[in-house]
């Protein structure tokens, strides 16, 4: 993963490095190491403060260059308002913009000193700082090979600024300064692995298609086993056996085989706790088949696998915490091509569950894999609940824009606890209706259901053919068309791949299923 950055925590008093950001509380109240690097400078930092007008407003900042009578080369001044009220997704995206100052600096090592007093506990403040740091740290540039590598975000010629900000950052280390370092160490482990499963996330997303295929992207899941994940991969001889005609529907124009990955952690208490089941799209890139996209654009179609992605770093996330649950994640994964073999529109399949699809158009290709999926999730693991992701559809962008993304569910309890920790963690969710109205623009009389509803309530009728494979599971869909991929920039992602759905269903899990 490209996670490159490396989080150290030391004491106070301990020395600083030469670049250094220091939190500046409401009104401009430095806190105690402020206060002694501003004594030995003459108030260069307090009076630079007055001169700006600086306030300490949240996520500003205020820059001074070698302060004098000090070693420092720069001080940053972060505006952190009155943190020890923040939430925890304001820290995390305070320190994604302290990282961004950091980063700005050019050195190899810098220091962000936490060194407030508030509401909530100094060293939980100080580990959710670290992870929007380190969040804020990722690149994806492993491709650039000529001159001074540039800061990509993600797909050149995809982000609004053409996808280069400045110079690759040369930032290696950060260490983050505050009361009791070893507790902040120990704290800052979770936040570590659910960092490393958001970038595991971003990488995959990010990866053109003719790098992660089917197969390779099996292969990344495979080495999940090191943090103590089960992994099992099933080919297309054992699809085929399995009869998932509706998944292998998708992948047969392609001269790149289907995969399934069902990666199992348990690490509940019980040996008898049922399972907990993600599923994942995973389409590794998506022509439309025979019903094929328009040529502008098609390049994104490389992140048509958001969902299995976004799996995948949570198995990973869960696993690397040592988070007490069992948990089943199963991705399914094609590649979507037009051929003298591919599925033609009016084709009918037979999915594992025995009902017959009429395959109208084959650009709606996403649902025919899930189908597959959650029928057989739902039968071999009888799970509490299943909730699927997927880049289903463009209509959850007309409806949702990039904001939100659509959330559709037979539970309501699921819903709710899904929609508090999305406002936890600032990946929203908004829930679509659905109903038996929408039910009946997916009947056809040629099988038992089309794979389209007609050119109206497209999210929504995707969202009912999905549920006629989940019997009566506790069950969510979540269409992240909108979020998982050229998503807008945040402070703590700067990437054309956001990792979307990592930290939201990690939190659900560790809110609502741990305890």
């Amino acid at each position: 993963m490209s996670l490159r950055l490396e989080i150290e925590f030391a004491g106070l008093t301990e020395a600083h490095q030469a670049t250094t950001a220091l939190l500046v509380g409401k009104g401009g109240a430095l806190g105690k190491v402020g206060k002694g690097i501003d004594k030995q400078s003459g108030q260069q930092l307090s009076r630079s403060m007055d001169a700006a007008q600086f306030k300490g407003g949240h996520k500003s900042a205020l820059v001074i260059h070698a302060p004098a009578g000090t070693d420092f080369k720069r001080v940053a001044l972060i505006g952190a308002g009155v943190i020890g009220d923040d939430k925890t997704q304001d820290l995390i995206e305070l320190g994604g913009y302290a990282g961004g100052q950091l980063l700005a600096g050019k050195d190899a090592s810098a220091s962000l000193v936490v060194d407030v007093s508030g509401g909530r506990a100094a060293s939980e403040i100080a580990a959710q700082l670290g992870l929007g740091v380190l969040l804020r740290s990722y690149t994806f540039d492993k491709y650039k090979t000529t001159g001074d590598k540039n800061k990509t975000n993600g797909s050149p010629g995809n982000d609004e600024d053409n996808g280069v900000e400045d110079k690759k950052p040369k930032l290696e280390k950060v260490v983050i300064h505050t009361e009791k370092p070893a507790v902040v160490e120990k704290l800052f482990e979770a936040e570590r692995a659910i960092a490393e499963g958001v970038c595991l996330a971003r990488d995959l997303v990010n990866e053109p298609a003719n790098v992660l295929g089917p197969e390779e992207f099996a292969a990344r899941c495979e080495a999940l086993t090191k943090v103590g994940v089960d992994v099992e991969i099933l080919d297309d001889a054992a699809l085929e056996e399995l009869r998932m005609g509706s998944l292998l529907s998708v992948s047969q124009g392609s001269a790149r085989p289907a995969r399934v990955a069902i990666m199992r952690w348990n690490g509940a208490k019980s040996k008898r706790a049922k399972p907990l089941c993600f599923v994942g799209k995973g389409v590794c890139f998506d022509t439309g088949g025979i019903s094929m996209k328009p040529a502008a654009g098609m390049e994104d179609m490389k992140g048509d696998m958001g969902g299995a992605a976004c799996v995948t770093g949570l198995m990973y996330a869960l696993a690397a915490r040592g988070a007490l649950v069992n948990a089943i994640g199963i991705v399914g994964l094609v590649e979507n091509m037009p051929s003298g073999e591919a599925t033609r529109p009016g084709d009918i399949v037979t999915s594992m569950s025995g009902q017959t699809i009429e395959v109208i158009n084959t650009d709606a290709e996403g649902r025919l894999v899930l189908a597959d999926l959650l029928y057989y999730a739902n039968q071999n693991f009888k799970p509490r609940f299943m909730i699927n992701l997927a880049t289903l559809t463009g209509a959850i962008l007309v409806a949702l824009g990039k904001e939100h993304a659509g959330l559709f569910s037979n539970d309501d309890k699921l819903a709710s606890d899904l929609s508090e920790v999305g406002k936890a963690t600032g990946e929203t969710v908004w829930r679509m209706p659905m109903g038996k109205a929408y039910d009946k623009m997916i009947n056809t009389p040629n099988a038992d259901m089309k794979n389209v509803g007609g050119r109206l309530a497209g999210s929504i009728t995707a969202a009912q053919f999905l549920q006629r494979f989940v019997d009566d599971t506790p069950w969510v869909h979540l269409d992240v068309a909108g979020v998982a991929m050229a998503s807008g920039k945040t402070e703590i992602s700067k990437t054309w791949a956001s990792g979307w759905g990592v930290r939201l269903l990690n939190e659900l899990v560790a809110q609502k299923y741990e305890k």
